[in-house]
């Protein structure tokens, strides 16, 4: 017999075999060979049968849509949108940056300093809205000057829950939101939250420059340009 064996027989001797065999069950052979269950004084405020419980399938987190919708919703309930910035101790000087840019260069609602968890948003933030015109421009400038913060952009419909969890675009990882408490505005309350532009863009928006020759040629002031699908780019001198 090899050691292996012989250590497999010396894990099943006769009396732990035993102890299988009349109903002892694993419990009381673990107890033979020296595992015995803790045990303290009291109760299990759960009692002693929760391993007889069934798998209830849990209610739905999205009510009223407990079966697939029969068509999709339409894009024009979104009235505006949200960008929420996070950060920490540790990057709050990214944000700062990110917040100065963005204020001189967008009409935006510009929301204050949230330097503790607020509403859905569990880490310190902050956040400004804009319209739907303003998307197609700030969501590709917040990709390429999120500076690796982790940005929420999110709609505003009528269901600012479903607006927080499930019609979200994330800008790098992305981070738990509670609002899942979240509920829909009350009858004396606009049915999509509305946004207020506060700011006063003082700096020209950056555009994509071309260099030829070391010289700088700004697009959208010096040129015109037009893409062809056989020809690439096109320049047509202004």
């Amino acid at each position: 017999m090899s050691n292996e064996d012989q250590e497999w027989a010396d894990l099943l001797s006769p009396r732990r075999r035993g102890l299988l065999r009349s109903g002892g069950g694993l419990v009381a052979a673990f107890a033979a060979s020296g595992v015995a269950a803790a045990t303290t004084a009291g109760k299990s405020p759960w009692g002693y049968e929760t391993y007889k419980e069934a798998t209830i399938q849990p209610h739905s987190v999205r009510p009223g849509e407990q079966t697939l919708p029969s068509k999709p919703r339409a894009y024009t309930d979104i009235k505006s949108y949200h960008a929420h910035i996070y950060f920490d101790e540790d990057s709050f000087h990214k944000a700062a940056l990110l917040h100065k840019w963005a204020a001189e260069r967008f009409e935006v609602e510009l929301g204050n300093w949230n330097l503790e968890p607020r509403g859905p948003h569990v880490t310190p933030s902050f956040y400004f809205g804009f319209s739907n015109a303003q998307l197609q421009v700030i969501v590709p400038w917040l990709q390429l000057n999120s500076l690796g913060l982790t940005i929420l952009t999110h709609p505003n419909t009528d269901d600012p829950r479903a607006d927080h969890l499930y019609y979200t675009l994330w800008v790098n990882r992305s981070q738990p939101v509670n609002a899942y408490g979240m509920k829909k505005p009350g009858p004396d309350e606009p049915p999509v939250e509305q946004i207020y532009p506060n700011t006063r863009p003082s700096v020209r928006l950056e555009t994509w420059r071309y260099c030829i020759s070391n010289h700088s040629l700004d697009l959208l002031t010096r040129i015109k340009y037009r893409q062809t699908a056989i020809t690439g780019w096109k320049w047509l001198r202004s």
